[in-house]
């Protein structure tokens, strides 16, 4: 093997999502450049997760403390380091300030990356660090070779923040890829109980109330005021499910609604082949949104919250909805719209597999990364 990449993300592979997807993507390519991949995470993956991972080229380790700063985390990174010798390390959901970058020079890898997926909290002022965090954050970063930013919008940010020289700062979006198995609606329906003669509003995310789990909550009252065969389905776990599934059942609409809890897979799983539409209404400032890629992707319409960097994955009107975040009488509105013209719904999907295969394709833009990496050849 020409040399091998360490990927060190801070999350854990107890599912396939986009992450999973990605790490998969990369080591394929990798593997077709000659590369060897290592793949580390906070736990050890399932066993379909691992499954969905291995390859020829593939090494999964776990590094259980990766997103946190202190001097255990950097000697089992070290300790890492010396196993697999890397000449490129990259990290992901691990935090901006941290000593990695000057280990990593220490052990004489050549290059090091740090992707910022970070999304915002609700109303994030894009604004210029203050003067300590900057110097702080340039000393520590001063080893990276570049930040990767999944949005034009974090991109924006981060060089607005000054925590990294701005000219270090490269775009590269997440991606999905649009080859997999959207599954069957009809097996999905039967799994999770919901009638035939229900049309599927769906959301995929955790249910917490940053994802505006309480605002999908309050426009489904009033979709289902004008509409009453609607199956609303939650799928992701998260903190507040207990707290929204009891909400539901004091506003008289629990019946219309389906939490199957966290899916291994949910596109194979068929979750968004049985949907008639889409949902994503996040409050806080969405660093990409791999949810709205995979449904455009599978080719479903959506209704999505105007933050972030979603406006550069949907355009309103054309590929989906955009509309306000805590805003759910917008939602309501545009759900209904689309429930009750299927010739809009083709129309909007249509151009939503079209952008994925332009702009968020996840073949091309892994390609994109490791060329940035500098190993050529490798899609």
């Amino acid at each position: 093997m020409a040399g091998t990449v360490l990927s060190l993300f801070g999350s854990n592979p107890q599912r396939i999502g986009g992450i999973e997807s990605f790490a998969r993507e990369l080591s394929e390519q990798l593997n077709n450049a000659g590369w060897q991949s290592v793949l580390c995470f906070l736990s050890e993956p399932s066993d379909l997760v691992r499954r969905f991972l291995s390859g020829p080229n593939v090494a999964i380790e776990t590094l259980p403390e990766a997103s946190l700063i202190g001097w255990k985390v950097l000697r089992q990174t070290s300790q890492l380091m010396v196993k697999h010798r890397p000449g490129i390390v990259h990290t992901h959901f691990t935090g901006h300030l941290s000593f990695r970058p000057w280990l990593g020079r220490l052990h004489s890898v050549r290059a090091q990356f740090f992707t910022d997926h970070l999304s915002r909290c609700e109303g994030h002022v894009v604004r210029r660090a203050p003067l300590f965090k900057r110097v702080l954050s340039r000393f520590l970063n001063e080893p990276l070779t570049n930040v990767v930013a999944v949005s034009n919008y974090n991109a924006r940010v981060c060089a607005a923040a000054g925590l990294v020289a701005s000219n270090r700062v490269k775009r590269i979006y997440n991606g999905v890829d649009p080859r997999r198995n959207a599954g069957d609606a009809k097996t999905f329906r039967q799994t999770f109980g919901i009638p035939e003669d229900r049309s599927i509003v769906l959301q995929v995310s955790w249910m917490i109330p940053q994802k505006g789990i309480e605002d999908l909550l309050q426009a489904a009252r009033l979709v289902l005021a004008r509409n009453s065969r609607v199956q609303f389905v939650m799928v992701g776990e998260g903190a507040s499910r207990g707290a929204f599934m009891e909400a539901t059942q004091q506003a008289g609409i629990a019946d219309h609604f389906t939490w199957t809890g966290l899916m291994d897979d949910p596109i194979v799983g068929g979750a968004y082949a049985a949907a008639t539409v889409v949902c994503q209404l996040s409050r806080w400032e969405e660093a990409f949104g791999w949810t709205n890629t995979e449904a455009m992707a599978c080719g479903r319409p959506l209704v999505a919250t105007r933050v972030g960097g979603v406006p550069e994955i949907v355009e309103n009107g054309v590929s989906g909805f955009l509309v306000g975040s805590r805003r759910p009488e917008e939602a309501a509105a545009r759900i209904l719209q689309l429930l009750a013209d299927p010739a809009l719904c083709e129309r909007l999907a249509e151009v939503g597999r079209l952008v994925v295969a332009d702009r968020f394709h996840l073949q091309r833009n892994v390609g994109e990364l490791v060329r940035l990496y500098g190993i050529p050849n490798s899609n």
